[in-house]
């Protein structure tokens, strides 16, 4: 039993993060980020503000915070080795992003409707995420730190335990295009309202980039 103590821990801690963020994002949407304090989030969450900052160290991590860099880090390690860095990163972000808004088929709608597709709540969350930073001064500076996060998950998941310099460096180099070239297609998506295809928009983002093929 002890052994399954940790994994319901921490499935109640993710729990309590999902449902905190997403009070968090409803109060910014509905009223403003600025006007929004952590104290509003931790009433409408239903917890003390002490439990939100134990989650979301600052105002800003409501926001940015994700739980993608492990999957894109276990992801990129488990592509070929013997692949071209700037394909390996550049493939695991364009099939992470789609495992994660790709739409849910409805199997069963009302008797006078044909099934049809709906978004899924990682891409609608993805989305209201990236209009908030897109017009925060203050969530677009610390995106940054965001992205220099990402970028230090891929390299030392390529890297391993004793990396050479030389690679190393250009792992960096790799890691850092990469993103800034999924970037931009993320800007457009959301500056589109979503309705382009995401994972298209990365492949060929990265396409302009590298000359090369992404899908």
């Amino acid at each position: 039993m002890s052994g399954e103590r940790p994994n319901l821990r921490e499935r109640r801690r993710t729990e309590t993060q999902r449902m905190i963020q997403s009070h968090a994002m409803r109060l910014f949407i509905e009223h403003g980020y600025d006007a929004t304090t952590v104290d509003h989030v931790a009433r409408a969450s239903g917890v003390s503000t002490m439990t939100v900052y134990r989650h979301f160290p600052t105002k800003e991590d409501l926001v940015l915070y994700d739980r993608y860099d492990p999957l894109i880090a276990a992801r990129v390690a488990a592509r070929p080795a013997d692949e071209p860095l700037v394909r390996r990163i550049g493939r695991t972000l364009v099939e992470t992003t789609r495992t994660l808004v790709e739409t849910t088929r409805t199997a069963v709608g009302p008797a006078d409707e044909a099934p049809g597709a709906r978004s899924s709540p990682e891409k609608d969350l993805l989305l209201a995420r990236l209009r908030l930073m897109i017009d925060t001064p203050a969530l677009r500076a610390r995106h940054l730190d965001s992205q220099f996060a990402t970028q230090k998950a891929i390299v030392d998941a390529l890297l391993g335990d004793a990396p050479d310099p030389e690679l190393e460096f250009r792992t960096w180099v790799a890691a850092s295009t990469c993103l800034a070239a999924m970037h931009v297609a993320l800007m457009r998506w959301a500056q589109e309202d979503g309705r382009p295809d995401l994972p298209g928009l990365i492949a060929a983002a990265l396409g302009a980039a590298f000359d090369d093929d992404f899908n």
